[in-house]
C-alpha cells in the first residue's frame, strides 16, 4: 500500500463523494484518473484491506429495530450455531468471545416482532436456547475513521 492509496482509503473512510462518478471525483481530487482509483480500491478489496463500502444508516430513524445479541454456546456447536445466525439477512456481524456467552452477533429487522421472531427460530433451529438480546437503551455515536 502506498501513499495514493492511503489517501484514496481516508477519503472513502470519511467522506465518500455521493455523486453519479464518486472515483472520478476522489481521482480528481487527488490528481489521478477515475479508472486508477477504482484499479486500486479492486486491489485493495482483494487483498483484504477493504471489507465492503456501503452506507450507514441510522435504522432507528427509519422505523427498524436492532440488538446485540450474546449466545452461550458449546465449542462443538459454534460452528453450526453460528451457520445458522449468518443465514439471516439481519445479521449484520458476529464474533467470539472469551466468555460463558461466547458468540455474540448483532440483528437488525424492520421491527420488533420479525427481531423477536428470527431470535426464536435461531433458538428453535440450534437448539441453543440461552442466548439473551440487549437492544440499546441509548445510542453512542462514535466516529471509527483511521487516518492513515
Amino acid at each position: 500500500m502506498d501513499a495514493v492509496d492511503k489517501k484514496i482509503l481516508n477519503i472513502l473512510q470519511a467522506r465518500f463523494p455521493v455523486v453519479p462518478e464518486p472515483f472520478d471525483a476522489v481521482g480528481a481530487e487527488l490528481g489521478i484518473s477515475g479508472d486508477e482509483v477504482l484499479e486500486r480500491v479492486k486491489r485493495l478489496k482483494d487483498s483484504g484491506v477493504i471489507r465492503r463500502i456501503g452506507a450507514v444508516f441510522d435504522s432507528r430513524k427509519l422505523g427498524y429495530a436492532s440488538t446485540l445479541c450474546a449466545a452461550r454456546v458449546p465449542e462443538n456447536q459454534v460452528r453450526s450455531f453460528v451457520e445458522v445466525v449468518n443465514g439471516y439477512p439481519g445479521v449484520t456481524h458476529n464474533y467470539r468471545r472469551s466468555h460463558e456467552y461466547n458468540i455474540w452477533f448483532t440483528f437488525i429487522a424492520p421491527n420488533p416482532d420479525v427481531l423477536e421472531k428470527a431470535l426464536a427460530e435461531i433458538r428453535q433451529r440450534t437448539g441453543i436456547t440461552d442466548v439473551i438480546s440487549m437492544p440499546a437503551e441509548r445510542t453512542f455515536k462514535i466516529n471509527a475513521t483511521f487516518e492513515l
